[in-house]
């Protein structure tokens, strides 16, 4: 019996699940733990990307809860990964050292298209997904994948996301036509330079993120579906989605935290949060959202769990 550990410290938030794997080849996840740690607050504050002394205290402490959850559990695997804001800070490597001086914790910085990657592991090993567009916004960045008969033709990661976006239009709080439009003609142009993008054209997208899924948790709320909260495969169309758009566009800061569904921590980046799926969902003249509770640590998982069983399969020969 193996317990694999995955952290994925993203720009926004940081996560850890754990897994317990048999010797079968069977697992159940044992543990989901979630800290807002806004790592890349004000990281662009200059023209150097740089990660601020409070986002990485936050980090740390946030990274220190996690390990006292794993530190006795018996043969323990951890793949810890980082992704848009430590991708880009050029204090990334201090940032590193730290975490290993004070957590004793190794990170490894993935690029951008391994994200999306992993992320298209977790959604088609999860969701019969034949046929679509898959799209997971995260705090700093959008990772695009392109999926043609089930497998990924062709993927990219975008620098926009929740708390990018908010940080350069000013969406935190009351947002004005003139913010909205900048933000959507702003990502309109990036989609617009992805030349494969086209071919995804009247595709349902697959949708991840904390954004994306506040979408689906606002809609079930809305309809008193119980366990609003378990989204994964959650289907709804484009008139449901621009009308939850509209809604939350409406309110400032304070009137977004009271909107059942939406966490009161993500008010202030909702809006630059959900408009890269709502821009593309028009981008692309699609009629349907999907949403995905798995990504990026499922997809790592399925990665570890692919690699175990060719090893017992070569020891079996």
């Amino acid at each position: 019996m193996e317990n694999f550990a995955v952290i994925d410290l993203g720009s926004n938030s940081c996560r850890m699940t754990i897994t317990q794997i048999q010797e079968d080849g069977s697992y159940a996840v044992t543990h989901r733990l979630k800290e807002m740690v806004r790592l890349s607050e004000n990281e662009n504050a200059t023209d150097t990307p740089t990660l601020q002394a409070e986002a990485i205290d936050r980090t740390i402490a946030a990274l220190k809860s996690f390990a006292v959850v794993y530190k006795d559990l018996p043969n323990l695997t951890i793949k810890a990964v980082a992704t848009a804001a430590t991708r880009k800070a050029s204090n990334q490597k201090k940032f590193l050292k730290r975490v290993k001086n004070d957590v004793g914790l190794d990170i490894e910085v993935i690029p951008g298209t391994t994200e999306a990657y992993y992320d298209y592991l977790g959604v088609v090993n999860t969701l019969p997904t034949t046929n679509c567009v898959m799209v997971d916004t995260g705090g700093g960045s959008c990772e695009l994948v392109l999926i043609v008969n089930g497998q990924a033709k062709d993927l990219i990661s975008l620098p926009i996301g929740a708390v990018s976006l908010s940080e350069k239009f000013g969406l935190n709080d009351q947002v004005t036509a003139s913010q909205l439009f900048k933000t959507m003609t702003f990502v309109d142009k990036i989609f617009n330079s992805v030349w494969w993008l086209r071919n995804g054209l009247n595709l349902p997208l697959v949708c991840l993120g904390g954004s994306n899924r506040t979408l689906a948790k606002i809609n079930r709320r809305k309809c008193n579906i119980l366990n609003f909260e378990d989204i994964h495969g959650y289907r709804l169309r484009d008139n449901a989605i621009y009308d939850t758009f509209n809604t939350v566009i409406s309110q400032d800061a304070a009137g977004r935290a009271a909107i059942p569904g939406l966490a009161k921590d993500r008010a202030d980046i909702i809006v630059g949060g959900m408009i890269p799926a709502i821009s593309l969902m028009r981008f692309l003249d699609s009629d349907r959202m999907i949403f995905s509770q798995n990504g990026l640590r499922e997809g790592i998982l399925f990665e570890h769990l692919t690699a175990l069983a060719e090893q017992s399969a070569k020891v079996s020969e």
